[in-house]
């Protein structure tokens, strides 16, 4: 489980293909003795395992596996060598909660529509697929390739966020433009939520 909020800007260092779908080397600034292998790493968005890890003087780095689902519904399929990427590791008990609580189980892929960049702040608006459109909800949580963000407005499958600068220098987001595709997970609670209500209404 991660809460979206953003701690390392890595770099993806290189990308293979295995026989269960593909190997991604991550360069981080994460000192890689304080997780074992099979800890979770949440990769714009996307809950990875670590297969493989080292402290390097050129960069330390670790590695995951990316499976048929995963390539099938996330932007992980288009990963490529030196792209950056959004890392959160996973939350500790007692740890502060600045985001919303984030299970890295992306629903699918949101898609930028438009970009306005102002003075103080960038507006992104995206379209959700109409499935998980339902779950989104003005003044919200959603979270985008692994970042908590708050919803500015809804319009059936069109939604829209404001970005601080903080955000923009700190995550993947100052490179996201129009046409984009973006790791959508929406927010479990309203995800439950609606679970309830489809059960009252059956009795």
């Amino acid at each position: 489980m991660f809460t979206g909020i953003v701690t390392d800007l890595a770099e993806i260092l290189s990308i293979e293909d295995i026989p269960a779908g593909k190997r991604t080397r991550i360069r981080t600034i994460y000192d890689t003795d304080t997780f074992d292998i099979g800890a979770s790493i949440s990769c714009s968005g996307v809950c990875h395992t670590v297969t493989a890890k080292a402290n390097d003087p050129a960069g330390n780095w670790f590695e995951v596996e990316s499976a048929a689902e995963t390539l099938a519904i996330t932007s992980v399929s288009d990963w490529k060598a030196g792209q950056k990427l959004n890392l959160e590791r996973s939350l500790t008990m007692g740890a502060e909660l600045g985001g919303h609580l984030v299970l890295g189980h992306v629903d699918g892929l949101a898609r930028v529509v438009k970009r306005q960049d102002h003075p103080d702040s960038v507006y992104f608006q995206f379209e959700a697929p109409a499935e998980f459109a339902p779950f989104i909800a003005k003044k919200g949580s959603v979270a985008l390739d692994g970042t908590s963000l708050t919803v500015n407005d809804v319009d059936g499958c069109l939604f829209s966020v404001f970005l601080i600068p903080h955000t923009l220098d700190v995550t993947t987001w100052s490179d996201r433009h129009e046409g984009d595709s973006i790791n959508l997970e929406v927010d479990m609670m309203a995800r439950y939520a609606a679970r309830l209500a489809e059960f009252s209404k059956t009795g």
